[in-house]
């Protein structure tokens, strides 16, 4: 039997490991360059657990606004759904989630926790993933 937590169960636990739910920070590979990255926010939507280590499947965040260039955005194919703020920002800025760019990152690349999302929201997150859900996309 699988200890995998499935890509949209809501798990959050204030334990110090990551879970699915909860916003966390690592360093994330650049689309168009993954030699090259930088540490950001990552919502963690699943965990597949492998010998050498769980490994958590993340969807991207940034607090930059993307609503003033959705069309654009959309046009280059990315995806963007408001989030609002939340611990994870020491900042307090408001946050978007990228729909439709799904990353996979090891557990112990995590940098730090930042706080869990409300269930109703991370659900929403979820729905509105849903037509972008498919192989993993770098």
């Amino acid at each position: 039997m699988s200890d995998d937590v499935p890509d949209g169960t809501w798990a959050p636990v204030a334990d110090g490991r990551p879970d699915p739910g909860e916003v966390v920070w690592a360093w994330v590979p650049y689309e168009d360059d993954p030699q090259q990255g930088k540490d950001r926010p990552v919502l963690v939507i699943g965990i597949v657990r492998e010998p050498a280590g769980d490994v958590l499947r993340c969807l991207v965040m940034t607090s930059k606004d993307h609503d003033r260039d959705e069309a654009q955005e959309a046009a280059a194919g990315r995806f963007w759904m408001d989030v609002g703020t939340g611990s994870w920002d020491p900042r307090g800025r408001p946050s978007e989630v990228r729909l439709n760019r799904l990353v996979e990152i090891p557990a112990h690349g995590v940098r730090r926790e930042g706080a869990a999302l409300p269930a109703e929201l991370y659900a929403a997150v979820i729905a509105a993933r849903a037509p972008f859900a498919g192989p993993l996309s770098g």
